[in-house]
């Protein structure tokens, strides 16, 4: 298909999108919280999925969604670098957490999808880079410019962040 793609074939390039851009929408609102943003990010990064499509490689089943999802996180994060939001908080109260096995299984996705959408943009970039996406802390600091350090301390500050929310969504009680 990538190559039909690449030789501008309008009903490759539509079946392409049509196959991708749900997912690819979900992905995009991980990262900005208006719909709006995540629509011009995915008209954007089709754009240049199409423009460059001659330059990806296939590695096997599934290599042609991970190019294509990768190159919209890049977009989103250029986006939000444009936005000039922060991707990482330095001050979070330390305190410890209640177990709350019981209280995250309550939960659907969408609940916890709601409520990582909450956090700070920092918080939430590394959550989706690292737990959603799969990328290393390594990766991530070169993606956010950012030492590897400062990525892993923003995941476990979201992760607790994201722990409290759960507990007061759940219980109504708020920690800290």
């Amino acid at each position: 298909m990538a190559n039909w793609c690449a030789k501008g074939d309008r009903k490759s390039q539509k079946y392409l999108y049509e196959t991708f851009s749900n997912p690819i929408f979900r992905l995009l609102m991980r990262y900005v919280r208006k719909e709006d943003d995540a629509q011009d990010l995915l008209v954007t990064g089709f754009t240049k999925a199409f423009e460059n499509i001659g330059e990806f490689e296939f590695r096997g089943k599934g290599s042609l969604g991970k190019w294509i999802r990768r190159i919209m996180v890049n977009e989103a994060l250029m986006f939000l670098r444009s936005k000039k939001e922060n991707f990482y908080l330095t001050d979070m109260d330390g305190k410890e957490l209640v177990a709350i096995g019981q209280i995250e299984s309550d939960l659907g996705a969408e609940d916890i999808f709601s409520l990582i959408l909450e956090l700070p943009t920092g918080y939430r970039t590394v959550i989706n880079l690292h737990l959603i996406e799969g990328y290393s802390h390594k990766e991530i600091a070169v993606m956010l410019g950012i030492s590897e350090s400062t990525s892993k301390s923003q995941l476990s500050k979201a992760r607790k962040q994201l722990q409290s929310k759960i507990i007061k969504t759940k219980t109504g009680y708020e920690l800290g």
